[in-house]
């Protein structure tokens, strides 16, 4: 019989896991360090399974732990949502909705969005965070917005994902009087690619400390947004991946060309996709359900 087993014990059993130990699972949920071990032994009681080792330093998950955490995760956010539900019935509508924004997305469609939004609730303000690389899954995640829009594929089990569609893809250029602006006819190597600087912009969030995506060149300036990126691209500093909406007008006028390199596809592009984020606990109210109608149609259209 499991009639016993409590969401408490489940939620204890998931805190010391991600905590890594007793001592921060207590950490996590605000409690002694014995009520943490109580709350284990039960459920193991309950279960009559040993879900820890505890003959090092930090308890270990044991094989029955580890077939057995993906089931209480499971269990876990699905009461999460039931009481978002809940507590979304009869919400009203909000005073303020609060989006994070990956700079990447286009910001005609964004706007278009927006517009729909502000012709529908006039009443609801709306506070627009613009957040690189995966600071907007971070502000999510932490609860300092109710939306985020972001071309990141990263994940977090609280966290629910919608496909807007195809965003404008993220394109290498250089500025016309760059060294790398002509290139062989078999493009630039990553050899070659490498002598150049590449301008890239930093994640502000902690997600991906340690980590580079699309960086080439082991020598780099990094900035902080994307503004910074293409000023210093279009005065011939280094050369750096933007999305094309972002450039195509200097493309057009030949105040930018497309880098040409085997490392980055004949194209010189990365196809992205738009996402739509929020939190699974967090039921979504009328604005924000609005503008999520919205953004579909607005991506579907491409304006």
């Amino acid at each position: 019989m499991l009639d016993n087993l409590t969401l408490d014990q489940m939620r204890t059993f998931v805190a010391v896991v991600e905590g890594g130990s007793f001592r921060a699972g207590a950490a996590r949920l605000s409690r002694v360090q014995s009520a943490i071990s109580h709350a284990i032994g039960n459920l193991e009681a309950e279960l009559k399974v040993p879900l820890f080792t505890r003959t090092g330093r930090k308890p270990e998950l044991t094989a029955e732990g580890q077939a057995l955490l993906a089931d209480a995760r499971a269990i876990l956010i699905k009461v999460d949502a039931m009481r978002a539900r809940a507590r979304g019935l009869g919400q009203g509508l909000e005073l303020s909705l609060a989006v994070a924004v990956d700079p990447v997305i286009p910001p005609g469609i964004l706007a278009g969005a927006l517009f729909d939004l502000r012709a529908e609730h006039p009443s609801v303000g709306v506070a627009l965070k613009t957040l690189p690389m995966r600071a907007a899954l971070h502000a999510l995640i932490n609860r300092h917005c109710t939306l985020a829009i972001t071309t990141d594929t990263q994940r977090d089990s609280l966290v629910e994902a919608e496909c807007l569609g195809p965003a404008q893809p993220f394109v290498a250029i250089c500025a016309a009087h760059h060294p790398l602006a002509t290139a062989p006819a078999a493009g630039w190597s990553a050899v070659e690619l490498s002598d150049h600087l590449q301008i890239v912009v930093s994640d502000p969030s902690p997600m991906t400390e340690g980590l580079d995506f699309g960086v080439l060149s082991p020598g780099t300036w990094r900035v902080s947004d994307l503004a910074t990126k293409l000023a210093l691209i279009q005065a011939g500093v280094g050369w750096g991946n933007l999305p094309l909406w972002m450039v195509d007008a200097d493309l057009a006028r030949g105040v930018l060309v497309r880098v040409t390199a085997t490392a980055i596809g004949a194209q010189a592009e990365t196809a992205l996709t738009a996402y739509l984020l929020w939190r699974i606990d967090q039921p979504l109210g009328p604005a924000a359900l609005h503008l999520r109608e919205r953004l579909v149609v607005r991506f579907g259209q491409g304006v």
